[in-house]
């Protein structure tokens, strides 16, 4: 008996305890929660032009957070077919049989409520709202209907990954600022070059599940312009903040020197796809893919450091 069966015969009796929870909150995707609270805590920061009240910032987090684990666990729900066709995927609660569908299914919607709850009673409404948008964008717009259907799937259903920004700053302000949008249009330019290099890495397994990403029905060198496009319009979108939110030079520099690293790379993948290459060891996606959680990290460290310790840019001041 292999290990994988024996793991599908144990009954949720049977099953350690330390297990079941393991397998839950795994199939929120805590590494992705992670990467959407770093961009929610600095744009508060940015709407506070400081530092907002511990408590309030404790509870977006955690309203967050469970958005974040109600949407990645109704897409494993969803995505548990093709998930265990992919190696890169095939470790998951669902593909194992460490968590049942109906279990899952039942755990989604509880976090999808609490969250909403959550933020409704201890933020705002309007935070509640876009959390609960959030988690319909990614649920259903991207997962159900984009993902297996269209080859831009994660151009649109990324706009799911691009709401933090949204909340962040109306838990602070209760409203939508300018600020926000050009920080959520950043991200929305930033995903496409963010995951097609993962996509590029893990493309043979896309293929074997019959999923359309850009780089399973395109050519290279067509995947690699594209990411060069939104490589630079990102960079641009994230300088249009400076003069929108009086950003100085601490948010200038990171945005700039990160942008610019960001751009190199990706036409560093360019060149070498239009020199035919297809091998990954010399394409290397992953270095581009890699990069581009540092570069979220550290344009967001600008943004949250930038109102604290502002040093104004001349004709801004």
């Amino acid at each position: 008996m292999t290990t994988l069966e024996s793991t599908r015969e144990l009954s949720p009796a049977t099953r350690p305890w330390r297990r079941t929870v393991r397998a839950y909150v795994a199939l929120t995707k805590p590494r992705i929660i992670e990467l959407l609270l770093v961009t929610t805590v600095p744009v508060m920061f940015l709407a506070q032009r400081g530092i907002p009240s511990l408590s309030l910032i404790v509870l977006t987090l955690v309203g967050g957070s469970l958005s974040a684990g109600a949407a990645n666990t109704f897409n494993m729900v969803y995505d548990r077919d093709i998930d265990a066709q992919m190696g890169r995927t095939q470790n998951r609660p669902l593909v194992t049989g460490e968590a049942s569908a109906r279990g899952a299914l039942i755990f989604a919607f509880v976090l999808t409520a609490l969250s909403t709850a959550w933020l409704w009673l201890l933020v705002n409404p309007l935070s509640a709202m876009l959390s609960l948008a959030a988690i319909v964008l990614y649920a259903v717009m991207y997962t159900m209907i984009l993902k297996r259907r269209t080859s831009q799937n994660i151009v649109w259903g990324g706009i799911a990954g691009c709401m933090p920004t949204l909340i962040g700053w109306s838990a602070v302000t209760n409203e939508v600022g300018l600020p926000a949008i050009i920080l959520f249009l950043v991200i929305f330019f930033w995903t496409p070059p963010h995951y097609w290099p993962l996509s590029i890495g893990f493309s043979a397994d896309y293929a074997a599940a019959g999923v359309p990403m850009l780089p399973v029905v395109k050519q290279m060198t067509t995947v690699a312009r594209q990411i060069v496009a939104y490589s630079w319009v990102m960079v641009l979108t994230s300088l249009a903040l400076v003069p929108v939110a009086d950003m100085g030079w601490i948010y200038l520099v990171a945005a700039v020197a990160s942008g610019a690293l960001f751009v190199a790379e990706a036409h560093r993948l360019l060149a070498v796809a239009k020199r035919g290459e297809t091998k990954q060891s010399v394409l290397k996606p992953m270095r581009l893919f890699h990069f581009s959680i540092t570069y979220v990290t550290l344009l967001f460290l600008g943004v949250a450091i930038d109102p604290l310790l502002h040093l104004p840019l001349p004709g801004l001041a």
